[in-house]
C-alpha cells in the first residue's frame, strides 16, 4: 500500500534555477511552467528515459528509478521573492530529489512533508 505525501519546497531564484545537463534541465519562464514540467516529470517516464539514454551503460540502469505517479499534482506560486512549490505524490523522496535535481539542480529547499 502506498502513502501519498504533501511536499512543500521553495525555489529562491527560478529564473536561474537549471539542472546541470541542458537536455534534462527546466527551461520555462515562471512558476506555472515549472509546476507543469515537474508534474510531467513525476507522471511520465520521459525525463527518466532521456537521462538513462545519456548514461554510459543505459541497460545497466535500475528500471525502478523510472517509477512514476500518474496522480501526482504540482502547483507553484510566487511568494515574496521566491517560489513556493507543493507536490502531492506517492513517489519516495529519493525519486523526487532525482527529478528536481535533473530539472533545476540543487536550487530548491524542502520545508515540510505531511501525509495527505
Amino acid at each position: 500500500m502506498t502513502h501519498r505525501s504533501h511536499y512543500y519546497l521553495q525555489i529562491k531564484d527560478l529564473a536561474h534555477a537549471r539542472g546541470t545537463h541542458p537536455a534534462l534541465s527546466y527551461d520555462g519562464a515562471g512558476p506555472n511552467d515549472f509546476a507543469a514540467a515537474l508534474q510531467e516529470a513525476l507522471r511520465s517516464p520521459l525525463l527518466f528515459q532521456r537521462w538513462r539514454a545519456l548514461q554510459p551503460d543505459p541497460d545497466g540502469i535500475d528500471e525502478h528509478l523510472g517509477i512514476t505517479d500518474q496522480l501526482a499534482k504540482v502547483s507553484a506560486k510566487v511568494a515574496d521573492l521566491h517560489i513556493d512549490v507543493e507536490m502531492i505524490t506517492d513517489l519516495p523522496m529519493r525519486i523526487l530529489r532525482q527529478r528536481l535535481n535533473w530539472l533545476i539542480g540543487a536550487n530548491w529547499q524542502l520545508h515540510d512533508v505531511r501525509p495527505t
